[in-house]
Protein backbone atom coordinates (compact mmCIF):
# COMPACT_ATOMS: atom_id res chain seq x y z
CA UNK A 1 0.00 0.00 0.00
CA UNK A 2 1.47 3.44 -0.90
CA UNK A 3 -0.55 6.22 1.09
CA UNK A 4 1.94 8.83 -0.50
CA UNK A 5 0.22 8.10 -3.68
CA UNK A 6 -3.46 8.47 -1.76
CA UNK A 7 -5.77 10.72 -3.61
CA UNK A 8 -9.85 10.89 -3.25
CA UNK A 9 -10.00 10.76 -6.95
CA UNK A 10 -13.61 11.95 -8.21
CA UNK A 11 -15.11 11.78 -4.89
CA UNK A 12 -15.81 15.08 -3.38
CA UNK A 13 -17.98 15.80 -0.32
CA UNK A 14 -21.13 17.36 -1.87
CA UNK A 15 -20.93 20.71 -0.08
CA UNK A 16 -18.98 24.13 -0.90
CA UNK A 17 -15.61 24.69 1.29
CA UNK A 18 -17.91 27.20 2.75
CA UNK A 19 -20.41 24.79 4.12
CA UNK A 20 -18.44 22.62 4.61
CA UNK A 21 -15.96 25.21 6.99
CA UNK A 22 -19.06 26.15 8.19
CA UNK A 23 -20.53 22.78 9.71
CA UNK A 24 -17.09 21.59 11.16
CA UNK A 25 -16.55 24.64 13.44
CA UNK A 26 -20.11 25.70 14.10
CA UNK A 27 -22.52 23.54 13.17
CA UNK A 28 -21.04 20.26 13.91
CA UNK A 29 -20.13 21.56 17.66
CA UNK A 30 -23.56 23.14 18.29
CA UNK A 31 -25.31 19.82 17.42
CA UNK A 32 -22.91 17.87 19.21
CA UNK A 33 -23.16 19.61 22.59
CA UNK A 34 -24.34 18.24 25.64
CA UNK A 35 -25.05 21.55 26.36
CA UNK A 36 -27.64 21.98 24.12
CA UNK A 37 -29.40 18.65 24.13
CA UNK A 38 -32.94 19.98 22.39
CA UNK A 39 -33.82 17.83 19.82
CA UNK A 40 -35.63 20.55 18.08
CA UNK A 41 -32.57 22.55 17.95
CA UNK A 42 -30.87 20.10 16.84
CA UNK A 43 -33.31 19.40 14.01
CA UNK A 44 -33.01 23.01 13.04
CA UNK A 45 -29.43 23.11 12.33
CA UNK A 46 -29.34 19.60 10.13
CA UNK A 47 -31.88 21.13 7.67
CA UNK A 48 -29.89 24.61 8.29
CA UNK A 49 -26.62 22.31 6.24
CA UNK A 50 -28.99 20.44 4.14
CA UNK A 51 -30.31 17.66 6.10
CA UNK A 52 -34.02 16.36 5.43
CA UNK A 53 -35.58 15.82 8.57
CA UNK A 54 -39.28 14.51 9.06
CA UNK A 55 -41.50 15.22 12.16
CA UNK A 56 -41.18 13.94 15.76
CA UNK A 57 -37.30 12.97 15.51
CA UNK A 58 -35.36 11.95 18.79
CA UNK A 59 -31.91 12.75 18.68
CA UNK A 60 -29.98 12.24 21.67
CA UNK A 61 -26.86 14.39 22.82
CA UNK A 62 -22.60 13.24 21.47
CA UNK A 63 -24.76 12.31 18.10
CA UNK A 64 -22.10 12.84 15.24
CA UNK A 65 -22.93 13.05 11.43
CA UNK A 66 -20.13 13.86 8.94
CA UNK A 67 -22.13 15.60 6.36
CA UNK A 68 -25.74 16.66 6.80
CA UNK A 69 -25.94 17.39 3.40
CA UNK A 70 -25.91 13.36 2.76
CA UNK A 71 -29.15 12.33 5.27
CA UNK A 72 -32.23 11.86 4.88
CA UNK A 73 -34.35 10.81 8.16
CA UNK A 74 -37.89 9.77 8.19
CA UNK A 75 -40.63 10.59 10.77
CA UNK A 76 -40.80 9.36 14.32
CA UNK A 77 -37.28 8.10 14.34
CA UNK A 78 -34.65 8.04 17.15
CA UNK A 79 -31.15 8.71 17.61
CA UNK A 80 -29.28 7.39 20.78
CA UNK A 81 -26.55 8.83 22.46
CA UNK A 82 -23.29 8.94 20.29
CA UNK A 83 -24.24 7.23 17.43
CA UNK A 84 -21.69 8.26 14.24
CA UNK A 85 -23.46 8.85 10.99
CA UNK A 86 -20.27 8.80 9.05
CA UNK A 87 -21.64 9.54 5.39
CA UNK A 88 -19.69 10.23 2.62
CA UNK A 89 -22.26 8.81 1.13
CA UNK A 90 -25.82 9.05 1.34
CA UNK A 91 -27.60 7.75 4.48
CA UNK A 92 -31.42 7.05 4.25
CA UNK A 93 -33.27 6.13 7.71
CA UNK A 94 -36.89 5.82 6.83
CA UNK A 95 -39.72 6.15 9.22
CA UNK A 96 -40.45 4.76 12.58
CA UNK A 97 -36.17 3.68 12.86
CA UNK A 98 -34.52 3.42 15.86
CA UNK A 99 -30.68 3.48 15.98
CA UNK A 100 -30.05 2.88 19.42
CA UNK A 101 -26.57 4.46 21.23
CA UNK A 102 -22.75 3.99 20.01
CA UNK A 103 -24.28 2.67 16.43
CA UNK A 104 -22.06 3.15 13.98
CA UNK A 105 -22.95 3.72 10.25
CA UNK A 106 -19.78 3.67 7.48
CA UNK A 107 -20.68 4.55 4.27
CA UNK A 108 -16.81 4.53 3.20
CA UNK A 109 -14.06 2.10 2.72
CA UNK A 110 -11.24 1.58 1.44
CA UNK A 111 -9.93 -0.98 -1.90
CA UNK A 112 -7.71 -3.32 -0.24
CA UNK A 113 -5.97 -4.67 -3.40
CA UNK A 114 -5.83 -1.07 -4.90
CA UNK A 115 -2.01 -0.16 -4.19
CA UNK A 116 -3.16 3.43 -3.62
CA UNK A 117 -6.05 2.26 -1.21
CA UNK A 118 -9.15 4.05 -3.39
CA UNK A 119 -11.93 5.41 -1.30
CA UNK A 120 -14.93 3.46 -1.98
CA UNK A 121 -18.19 5.33 -0.80
CA UNK A 122 -21.92 3.14 -0.95
CA UNK A 123 -24.83 4.58 0.59
CA UNK A 124 -26.93 2.83 3.60
CA UNK A 125 -30.76 2.59 3.64
CA UNK A 126 -32.13 1.82 6.29
CA UNK A 127 -35.65 0.73 5.84
CA UNK A 128 -39.48 1.74 8.04
CA UNK A 129 -40.02 0.03 11.28
CA UNK A 130 -35.84 -0.98 11.55
CA UNK A 131 -33.91 -1.27 14.68
CA UNK A 132 -30.24 -1.46 15.22
CA UNK A 133 -28.90 -2.17 18.69
CA UNK A 134 -26.87 -0.53 20.47
CA UNK A 135 -22.74 -0.50 19.46
CA UNK A 136 -23.80 -2.42 16.38
CA UNK A 137 -22.03 -1.35 13.05
CA UNK A 138 -23.82 -0.95 9.31
CA UNK A 139 -20.91 -1.13 6.40
CA UNK A 140 -21.35 0.44 3.46
CA UNK A 141 -23.69 -0.09 0.62
CA UNK A 142 -26.45 -1.87 2.91
CA UNK A 143 -30.02 -1.77 2.88
CA UNK A 144 -31.61 -2.72 6.49
CA UNK A 145 -35.14 -4.57 5.01
CA UNK A 146 -38.35 -3.13 6.96
CA UNK A 147 -38.65 -4.53 10.47
CA UNK A 148 -34.82 -5.84 10.44
CA UNK A 149 -33.36 -6.22 13.58
CA UNK A 150 -29.82 -5.78 13.82
CA UNK A 151 -28.64 -7.15 17.79
CA UNK A 152 -26.48 -5.51 20.43
CA UNK A 153 -23.14 -5.14 18.86
CA UNK A 154 -23.34 -7.31 16.05
CA UNK A 155 -21.85 -6.11 12.58
CA UNK A 156 -22.75 -6.41 9.29
CA UNK A 157 -21.66 -5.70 5.75
CA UNK A 158 -24.52 -6.92 3.56
CA UNK A 159 -28.00 -6.16 3.61
CA UNK A 160 -30.18 -7.68 6.03
CA UNK A 161 -33.81 -9.17 5.47
CA UNK A 162 -36.97 -7.49 6.55
CA UNK A 163 -38.74 -8.41 9.85
CA UNK A 164 -35.87 -11.15 10.18
CA UNK A 165 -33.26 -10.32 13.36
CA UNK A 166 -29.80 -10.75 13.02
CA UNK A 167 -26.73 -11.11 15.34
CA UNK A 168 -23.15 -11.31 15.56
CA UNK A 169 -19.53 -10.62 13.97
CA UNK A 170 -20.55 -11.14 10.79
CA UNK A 171 -23.99 -10.85 11.62
CA UNK A 172 -26.16 -13.92 10.66
CA UNK A 173 -30.00 -14.38 11.05
CA UNK A 174 -31.50 -16.18 14.19
CA UNK A 175 -34.71 -15.75 13.35
CA UNK A 176 -37.94 -14.28 12.19
CA UNK A 177 -39.05 -10.89 13.87
CA UNK A 178 -43.03 -10.80 14.95
CA UNK A 179 -44.71 -7.93 15.72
Amino acid sequence: MRLDNYTVGTYTPGATLVKQLLWYFVGSPLFRSYWLPFTDFKVWILRRFGAEIGQKVTIKPGVKIKFPWRLTVGDYVWIGENAWLDNVAQITIESHVCLSQDVYLCTGNHDYSDRNFKLIPAPIHIEQGSWIAARAIVGPGVTVGAGAVLALASVTGRSLQPMTIYAGNPAQSSKRRII
